[in-house]
This record gives structure tokens, C-alpha cells and sequence, in this order.
């Protein structure tokens, strides 16, 4: 068991390096030119906030495979030598909160903050702003709390009269289990319906701070996740489908080019023409709605400017180029389509095992099971990718998804082109999204050896 735990020690620090270094990739290749080698303090913030949330997942199974190695153990406090994990949970939602709420908001006012002023003054503006807002959202939680900070269990109140203590347990058995000499008088089973009642008890401030986000986190991993485990694997499938066959001539070259300019002119036009009616004032709808038209005939107008790179690579690499796009739509398809499986196990998953009462079958839950019977880890290892395959999921519907809510516009997310007030706030709603999901796996889709510490003792 010691060699266990050393293992799953090494495993659990080399993955969070691992998760850092992916991280620091996002953000270096995502990030908008602008933002280069300035804006460290907000990157740092959304590294962080990364890090966080795809651990957050990761730690689900590895929960299981903490508990794993002390199932078989012969002596009493086995599981005390492993990984304190309610502990790590703990910090772990701890951390979540704080960046969510407040380290993430900070970030993004001193981002937006006017360029011009001081540190000092930019820092001071920044922390103003967070000290109101967490001033407002603390009165109306402590408002909720007050008012409807308790939490209603349905129970089935049981009692019995006091029985004399037996000699002997003979007479006991699977058609009279109790001491009295009543039938089955002390199983739950077989009690009246009146016997359910209401216990009504109020509940921590942190734990109604985590119920609410968890509420907000549900409707946004509902949003991002719906689109997200069908538009991924599609997404990649139909990337291959309209993939270039071929790579065009110089003169087909040079015709696109020359109708991408003219558009590139009629939108610098448009601009030009936003931009005089916004210095003379005239900002009205009419105003917002040719910005909006605009800045999707761009994104367009970039999207067609990189599919004529891909079909006319150029330079002296110009054939390994190719070569790389082309394995790059393969690649695309397999990512796809092994994509789509999961998908659709994903789907069915919840359909057999959590709308369907009684659930037809534990199905995905088996299937864990079983492989780890063929090897010790195997189970473990599929239940973290089906979790890591749906967070990914999440963040590519968070990223692919331009949705405007009551007062928030939330921005897709762009390759090379994506400022940090944009990337904190995607990384805010991940983070939320995050601690639905992880409540998702832990009640939905674990079983027996397989669910984790958080679903038995960090939320009892």
C-alpha cells in the first residue's frame, strides 16, 4: 500500500506540472498580439484559474484511486495514510470561490482600467471597484441566508418500545428480524407512508454560498456543456469533411487574395464611417447593430483569409506545410469520431442511470468497474478521461459560444486573438462550471469503488 500511495504521490505532482505547463500553452496562444509581454498580473490570474479547474476535475479520479489504496488493508486507520483528500477538496473550492469572486473581477478592472493612470492608481481604482461589488453581493447573500438559508430533508421517523435483550439470537432470521415477536415491525420497508416527515435545519453561510454558485455553475454547464458535447465532435468531423483537397495554383491564389482585399477595403470603409458617427455622437441601436454586423463580417473575413493560407502554403516549407495540414484533418476525424462515442455514451449515461427511476442500468459505471478488475488503475484511468473528455467539452462550447445574457456579453473565445478581459471572464465561467460538473460525476456517475470522497463525506 505504501508503494501505492508513493505512486499515486509522483502521479498526482507530475499531472499538475503537466496541467500548469498546458496552461501557460493556452494562454500564450490564445492571447491577442496586444496583450504580448504586458498584462502579466491578469495572465497569471488566468494560468491560475486554469490550473484550478482542470484539476478540479482531475482530483475525481484520483479520489477513487486514494481510496483504492486502502480497500484491501487488514488494519484499522488504513485510510489515514493516504492522500488527505476532504482536505485538498476543501482548498480546492476554497480557491475556486476566491478566484471567482473575487480575484478574477480585480484582474479585470485593473485590466480595463484607463492605460494612462499610474500602477498605484489603476490598482487602487481596481480594488474600489471589487470592495463595492463584494460589499452589494455580501448584503443580498446575507439577505438570502437570512431568509432562506435552510435546507429540507425527507425522512421516515421509526420507533419501537423497549425490548428485553435476548439469551439467544436462534430465533432470529430472514422472515422474523426483529426482537419482537411483531413480524418485521423494525424494518423501514414495510412502515406507513405517514411515516415520512420534513427535517428542516439551516445550513452553513459557506455551505449556501457554494449551493447558490453551484446553482449559477448548473445553468451555465447545462448551456456550454449541451453545445459543447455535440458541436465538438461534430465540429471536428465536419472540419475534415470541408477540409482543402488540394493545394490551388498561383493564379486561383491571387484571384481569392484579390476578392479577400476588396472586402478587407468595403469593411475598412465601414469602420471608418462607425467610427465618424461615434465621434459626432450618433450612438443609438441602429449604431450597435452595424458595430455588431461589422465585427462578424471580420471574424469572417479572417476565417477565409486562413483557409486561403492553408490551400497556398508558401515559403521554402511550403510541402512540409502541407504535410502538417493534412495530417492535421486526420487527426481532426479520430479526435472526432472516437469524440462522438463518448458523446453519445455520455448521453446515454444519463439517460439509463439518472432520468430513468428506477435506472435501467448502472452502464458506464460496469464499465469502469470491470477494467478495473483487468488491471488496478484501468477503471480509474477511463473515468478520468470520460471526466477530462467532458470538461473539454464545456470549454470548447464556452469558447464556440457567443451568448449575450441581461447585462453580459459573454465573447467567444479566439485563437491569437483574444484580449484578457475576455480570458478572465471565460475563465470565470469555467470555474463555475467546474463545480457542477464535479457534482455531476460524483452523484450520477459513480458507484461503489468508484465514487469518490467528495460524494461521501465532504457533502453529507
Amino acid at each position: 500500500m505504501g508503494d501505492f500511495n508513493l505512486a499515486l504521490v509522483i502521479v498526482a505532482v507530475v499531472v499538475s506540472v503537466i496541467v500548469l505547463l498546458v496552461s501557460v500553452y493556452l494562454l500564450v496562444n490564445y492571447q491577442h498580439p496586444d496583450d504580448a509581454n504586458q498584462a502579466y498580473f491578469p495572465k497569471l490570474v488566468v494560468v491560475l484559474g486554469l490550473t484550478v479547474a482542470v484539476l478540479s476535475i482531475l482530483m475525481l479520479p484520483a479520489d477513487v484511486a486514494n481510496r483504492q489504496a486502502c480497500r484491501k488493508a487488514v488494519y484499522n486507520g488504513a485510510c489515514n495514510l493516504t492522500l488527505p483528500m476532504k482536505t485538498l477538496w476543501l482548498v480546492v473550492y476554497i480557491v475556486d470561490a476566491v478566484l471567482v469572486f473575487l480575484v478574477i473581477p480585480f484582474a479585470m478592472f485593473y485590466y480595463e482600467g484607463d492605460q494612462d493612470k499610474s500602477v498605484g492608481k489603476r490598482l487602487r481604482t481596481a480594488l474600489i471597484w471589487v470592495v463595492a461589488s463584494a460589499v452589494v453581493c455580501g448584503l443580498v447573500l446575507g439577505i438570502l441566508y437570512g431568509l432562506v438559508g435552510k435546507v429540507d430533508f425527507t425522512v421516515r421517523h421509526l420507533s419501537s418500545s423497549v425490548e428485553t435483550f435476548p439469551n439467544s439470537f436462534s430465533g432470529l432470521s430472514s422472515g422474523q428480524p426483529c426482537i419482537s415477536s411483531l413480524p418485521r415491525q423494525c424494518a423501514a420497508s414495510t412502515a406507513p407512508s405517514s411515516s415520512l416527515t420534513t427535517w428542516t435545519m439551516r445550513a452553513t453561510f459557506p455551505e449556501y454560498v457554494v449551493a447558490l454558485t453551484t446553482i449559477v455553475g448548473s445553468v451555465l454547464f447545462t448551456i456550454f456543456g449541451g453545445v459543447g458535447i455535440a458541436c465538438l465532435p461534430l465540429g471536428l468531423i465536419f472540419s475534415f469533411v470541408r477540409r482543402p483537397k488540394a493545394v490551388i495554383t498561383r493564379s486561383q491564389y491571387i484571384k481569392e487574395a484579390t476578392e479577400l482585399g476588396k472586402k478587407a477595403r468595403e469593411l475598412k470603409k465601414a469602420a471608418e464611417a462607425l467610427h465618424q458617427e461615434e465621434r459626432s455622437g450618433n450612438k443609438g441601436r441602429k449604431w450597435r447593430k452595424n458595430v455588431k454586423a461589422v465585427e462578424k463580417e471580420l471574424l469572417l473575413l479572417e476565417d477565409d483569409m486562413k483557409a486561403l493560407e492553408e490551400m497556398y502554403p508558401q515559403g521554402e516549407q511550403a510541402e512540409t506545410t502541407w504535410a502538417f495540414t493534412v495530417l492535421g484533418y486526420i487527426a481532426k476525424l479520430i479526435f472526432g469520431v472516437v469524440g462522438l462515442i463518448i458523446s453519445i455514451a455520455w448521453v446515454a449515461h444519463i439517460v439509463i442511470y439518472l432520468l430513468i427511476d428506477p435506472p435501467l442500468s448502472s452502464f458506464l459505471n460496469e464499465v469502469f468497474i470491470k477494467l478495473d478488475d483487468v488491471w488496478g488503475l484501468l477503471g480509474t484511468a477511463a473515468f478520468a478521461f470520460f471526466c477530462f473528455y467532458l470538461l473539454i467539452a464545456v470549454i470548447a462550447g464556452e469558447m464556440m459560444l457567443g451568448l449575450k445574457l441581461v447585462f453580459i456579453t459573454i465573447h467567444p473565445m479566439k485563437w491569437g486573438g483574444t484580449l484578457m478581459n475576455s480570458f478572465l471572464f471565460n475563465v470565470g465561467l469555467i470555474l463555475l462550471c467546474s463545480i457542477s460538473f464535479c457534482i455531476l460525476c460524483t452523484s450520477n456517475c459513480c458507484s461503489g469503488d468508484l465514487r469518490p470522497h467528495i460524494a461521501i463525506s465532504s457533502w453529507n
